[in-house]
């Protein structure tokens, strides 16, 4: 959930229409700025602002651009924070697109559901204070912050549409238990979690008494990676394409002369697809993707993310949420390998003018679909396991093998866009099945693809 007052410019665009002119950019475009403000009774306030800029060169460029920049600054008051600087370019360097990302983003209660998807239970009576079976709201998190330096090139290597990739990435991950006594500051003692001691999460669980979490991941670490793959990219327009055709595929290498605790391998490739409805206003949007592990273990706190030689936002992970599967629980569902698919209809049904700049509304409807194709491996000895440590629960808590199955949600997105290119995001998506959620909601910035 992005941001309230999102909401609120996004309600006055509606009801600021006028006119339907459209003039053409150039140079160096103000693209627009957000302030970043909600409330979560766990993490506190959010404060700050995002905003970006576009070079569109000369009168031949737009709607297209040169370069672009993008920047966030938002805290929540109880420590989680995004802190982003993205660059790029189509020029600096001849016949190379760039992008660069320079983000450290902390997550005080980042979601954790276990692995394998449907093969881990999810009991939201757990998180639930109005329940009996109420545990601790920070049940299903634990802490997670990441710093990100992440460069990516691509090039022409055959006509306009075939290209290579290329990328290096370094990322530092600090993980460990929520800091239960800092979100009990200020709060009135009937409000309070519970310490771990009493009321340890599924992180805790994992960690201490199942094994499925060793030592020398529990911390985090380094994971420094570098990549290379194909592209093909057909699309009429980045922000919003109506035709053509964006299909990347790739191998990532986390190798141990990078500095890395852990050495692994993946696949990955995503084929994206848009269809012309109805010229200008009305497209067909399709995403499929598959990623996998190779070779290698790769530290639970780097399964959830889902690879891209593009960020579109200043994160991508899944499966679930506002990147992915957007009315699915955050990560979710997490595997060794996965496929996910995504349909979407996409209507373009008022242009107007407002402050001055272009815009139209965007109305999307949306179905969004995935599963874990290979499971990560957990100890053998787990139903023991209970037996000897856990007395306050039972195997069947947590697990049910062979339960993993398609997950499904669905919904609609309302998309303002200024100028062509500065996009805003909101979406609203039910889960199919209880154990997936119920219903997501996210205000933020771009189309999911």
């Amino acid at each position: 959930m992005k941001n309230i007052f999102s909401l609120l410019l996004c309600l006055l665009t509606v009801f600021s229409l006028s006119g339907q002119e459209k003039k053409v950019k150039t140079g160096w475009k103000f693209g627009g700025a957000l302030p970043a403000v909600t409330f979560d009774s766990n993490l506190g306030f959010q404060y700050g602002a995002l905003f970006e800029f576009f070079n569109y060169g000369d009168p031949s460029v737009y709607p297209k651009y040169y370069d672009h920049t993008y920047t966030e600054v938002s805290r929540f008051t109880k420590g989680s924070g995004i802190y982003r600087f993205m660059f790029e370019t189509n020029h600096l360097i001849p016949g190379v697109e760039w992008m660069s990302d320079l983000s450290y983003l902390t997550d005080q209660a980042n979601h954790f559901y276990g692995f394998n998807g449907y093969v881990s239970v999810f009991n939201k009576d757990w998180m639930d204070t109005e329940s009996s079976a109420y545990r601790s709201a920070m049940f299903y998190r634990f802490s997670r912050n990441q710093f990100r330096f992440k460069n990516d090139f691509v090039g022409k290597l055959s006509g306009d549409h075939l290209k290579w990739s290329a990328g290096f990435a370094l990322n530092n991950f600090r993980v460990g238990s929520v800091d239960i006594d800092k979100l009990n500051k200020g709060k009135k003692e009937d409000k309070k979690l519970p310490p771990l001691s009493e009321e340890p999460g599924l992180f805790e669980l994992y960690r201490d008494s199942l094994g499925i979490i060793n030592a020398n991941e529990a911390d985090g670490g380094w994971v420094n990676t570098i990549k290379a793959g194909l592209v093909w990219d057909s699309r009429d327009n980045r922000p919003n394409p109506m035709r053509g055709i964006w299909t990347e595929m790739g191998i990532e290498i986390s190798p141990g002369f990078l500095g890395n605790d852990w050495g692994f391998s993946k696949f990955y490739i995503t084929h994206r697809q848009y269809f012309t409805l109805v010229e200008n206003d009305l497209a067909l949007a399709l995403r499929l993707g598959y990623q996998t592990t190779l070779s290698g273990k790769v530290p639970f706190f780097y399964q959830s993310q889902v690879i891209t030689y593009r960020l579109t936002g200043y994160s991508s992970e899944g499966l679930g949420g506002t990147s992915t599967m957007r009315g699915i629980l955050n990560n979710r569902i997490v595997g060794d390998a996965f496929v996910l698919g995504n349909v979407e209809l996409r209507w373009k049904p008022v242009y107007f003018k407002f402050l001055k700049q272009d815009w139209y509304l965007g109305v999307n409807l949306f179905y969004d679909l995935g599963m874990i194709t290979k499971e990560i491996s957990l100890p053998d000895d787990l139903q023991s396991t209970f037996s000897t440590k856990m007395t306050d629960y039972t195997f069947s808590d947590f697990f049910r093998p062979g339960q993993e199955k398609i997950h499904q949600c669905a919904g609609i997105s309302i998309m303002p866009v200024m100028n062509q290119n500065f996009v805003i995001a909101v979406d609203i998506g039910k889960a199919f099945n209880s154990q997936d959620g119920n219903i997501g909601f996210a205000i933020g910035l771009n189309y999911l693809f």
